[in-house]
């Protein structure tokens, strides 16, 4: 069987795997921005109230969980020369490229219908790149300890494309930040022409190999509902909505909670103070990679759920204003989540594996759909809870409110706690997990075997008459 065809479990080469991650780049550019800077972009600068504002997000981002599973569905049933997963990843390329361009450049008048139609084609194009790229990376290996270095260095890259954003006030002496409102027409810019640069070079560097299936005539809506019953896929779907409502939780406050409650000024220091929190990602993902190597990823999440919750509670005794102490607590925090979404993703391609010996088919764009439903239900529930919640204590987005003491409580209720409780009920999920190393290891030889036996087979079946009565005699 070629390489081209199959799943491997070799490692991929390096240049190849730099080419592959660097397409992480644009679209973690573009979610962070949409997460942290855009709400309050409308906030400030269009006078959409916070409330109204959580309102359009969360039914925008729960509208979209279905666009996700039928993306994933198409997906699955997608064959092309060009693979199953990277036609759509280039296709999400100018869609994404002309939502952002009206996003980023609202008129004078717009409302909150302009914001809802452009966050939902956002989304939607976001989806398209990020569930492409997550199930195409499923299928480059079959190797359990190969598919966390695969999605680690997918995870750096994203990080590092994050983390450039939030270093622009650093680099041009704060005439471009991401908490400005000025700046953003142009930072959406900027995210369109690395992203028209990374998507295509992944495509033409990155080969897309076709994994092993067993042969079976017609897919049954049993197959179907084995995707969501699966135990260890249910397990995952709760826990990555979990772990995603926990940091998500800080996303859309980030900006108000640093600025008002902790003092640092808005232009420079405040998109600084998350340069640490993403960066970690870089060291994290490796190191987290490597842990899992050892102790399993589904008890190395675990540990990074309790890690997470010491460093959030150190990150809160920390005095206002003092900005190396909380530039070293957001290091740690983190640091410490950097392992959610690394080992989840790759955890997905295991149970993958298992529903394609035990179902016959390939599922890996609904299963990558159904995580990647999770974290837009997880962000939206964050932020329809959180701002009518500050809007009830009272808190003022505008930048020259003066907030009650009362108003910055609620503020920092909301930021520090919440996380601890959620992230820490994810981590729970996983007690009882079975999906272990040597299972996948034995799933991956009974696919290996299924399709040997399927060229042979096929092989056997090329052979003339002539031949078969010249072998037999």
């Amino acid at each position: 069987m070629s390489s081209t065809s199959a799943a491997t479990s070799g490692r991929l080469p390096f240049p190849r795997l730099l080419a592959f991650a660097g397409g992480s780049i644009g679209s973690a550019m573009l979610l962070g921005v949409m997460g942290v800077y855009l709400p309050r972009f409308y906030a400030a600068k269009m006078g959409i109230s916070l409330l109204v504002i959580g309102g359009a997000i969360a039914v925008i981002r729960l509208t979209d969980l279905g666009v996700d599973l039928g993306l994933g569905w198409l997906m699955d049933k997608t064959k092309t020369p060009l693979g199953r997963f990277r036609p759509w990843y280039l296709a999400g390329l100018p869609v994404m490229a002309f939502a952002i361009f009206k996003a980023f450049n609202p008129p004078d008048a717009a409302g909150v219908g302009y914001l809802a139609t452009w966050y939902f084609v956002l989304y939607a194009s976001y989806s398209m790149l990020a569930l492409s790229h997550a199930a195409w990376a499923g299928t480059l290996t079959g190797d359990y300890n190969e598919r966390s270095r695969i999605f680690g260095w997918m995870l750096g890259l994203a990080v590092l494309g994050s983390v450039a954003v939030n270093l622009l006030p650093v680099v041009t002496r704060g005439r471009i930040s991401p908490a400005s409102a000025e700046s953003l027409p142009l930072i959406g810019w900027m995210i369109i022409a690395i992203t028209a640069i990374t998507v295509p070079l992944a495509v033409l560097l990155a080969p897309e190999r076709i994994a092993p299936v067993v042969k079976k005539e017609k897919l049954t809506l049993k197959d179907y509902l084995a995707v969501i019953t699966t135990p260890s896929m249910l397990r995952l779907v709760l826990a990555d909505l979990f772990l995603t409502l926990g940091p998500g939780t800080t996303a859309p406050l980030y900006v108000f909670f640093f600025h008002d409650a902790k003092g640092f000024s808005l232009k420079t220091q405040v998109p600084i103070l998350l340069i640490p929190y993403i960066g970690a990602g870089l060291i994290g993902a490796p190191f987290w990679g490597r842990v899992a190597q050892k102790f399993g990823k589904h008890r190395t999440v675990q540990i990074g759920c309790v890690a997470y919750a010491i460093m959030q509670t150190m990150l809160m005794v920390i005095p206002a204003k003092l900005f190396w102490p909380t530039f070293a607590g957001m290091f740690a925090v983190g640091f410490t989540a950097s392992s959610f979404v690394l080992l989840i993703r790759a955890m997905v391609a295991d149970v993958a594996d298992q529903l394609r010996l035990e179902t016959g088919q390939e599922r890996a764009g609904v299963l990558f759909a159904l995580v990647t439903m999770t974290q837009k239900f997880g962000s939206s529930i964050t932020v329809s809870i959180v701002y009518p919640i500050l809007q009830a204590v009272g808190y003022d987005p505008k930048e020259t409110a003066h907030n009650t003491p009362h108003a910055i409580w609620g503020l920092e209720m909301c930021y520090l706690f919440a996380p601890i409780i959620l992230v820490m009920v994810g981590g729970s999920m996983f007690f009882g997990y079975n999906l272990t190393r040597q299972r996948q290891s034995e799933i991956r030889a009974k696919l290996e075997g299924l399709a040997a036996a399927d060229v042979a087979a096929a092989e056997e079946s090329l052979v003339g008459p002539n031949e078969t009565i010249a072998a037999a005699q």
